[in-house]
């Protein structure tokens, strides 16, 4: 439905947090559950390539980038089969954490584990670090701190990234394949966040 280069495009400027190596890594995580899984291969990879187009219209607008990239996608892929169209749509709309309807397909169950397995592991710390390096955010805070603050809190931090969100994304999977990778960088993760506190606390 769409090729590589053909989405590449979308994505100039993008945040290396969300830029298009993210994108080919949710491709990838896609592909893999949507193959154990079953769904549609072509929608899978249409769904993942497309999946963050919205993001810097969010940003101008305040608009849920889930909803623009579902909207811009039906733009983008007008002239193919109307029912493969929509099950892009619906995938891209439902890939949010926190916002949007639950993923009801399997097409939008692999884009859902798939974008969450991307924040999750070594990549996903590398994720947090790279968003707090561009936005002038502090390395470490005690995890007490962070906790006490709760998200949104301007003194955001990796370690508030992890503690609120990231520690929490494998309880969201929904399916079997995402669950057993999840549970692998789940653990990494959380090796990597008691080790920096002892860093921190000069215990190693």
């Amino acid at each position: 439905m769409i090729s590589v280069e053909e989405a590449r495009r979308y994505y100039q400027g993008a945040h290396s947090s969300h830029d298009f190596d993210h994108v080919l890594r949710v491709l990838v995580l896609a592909e893999r559950i949507a193959r154990a899984e079953g769904g549609d291969l072509e929608v899978v990879r249409a769904a993942a390539l497309l999946h963050d187009v919205g993001r810097a219209e969010e940003e101008q607008t305040g608009e849920d980038h889930a909803q623009i990239g579902a909207r811009r996608a039906r733009e983008i892929l007008a002239g193919h089969p109307p029912e493969k169209v929509e099950a892009v749509a619906a995938a891209i709309a439902a890939h949010r954490f926190r916002h949007g309807p639950p993923p009801a397909t399997p097409e939008a169950r692999a884009l859902f584990d798939a974008d969450k397995l991307d924040a999750m592991g070594a990549i996903g710390v590398a994720r947090a670090f790279a968003y707090a390096g561009a936005h002038g955010q502090r390395l470490w805070v005690s995890p007490d701190v962070a906790l006490a603050q709760g998200d949104g809190t301007p003194d955001h931090t990796p370690v508030h990234e992890y503690l609120l969100k990231l520690s929490r994304l494998r309880e969201s999977m929904t399916t079997p394949t995402g669950r057993a990778l999840a549970e692998k960088r789940h653990a990494f993760m959380a090796q990597f966040f008691a080790r920096l506190e002892a860093e921190v606390n000069g215990e190693c």
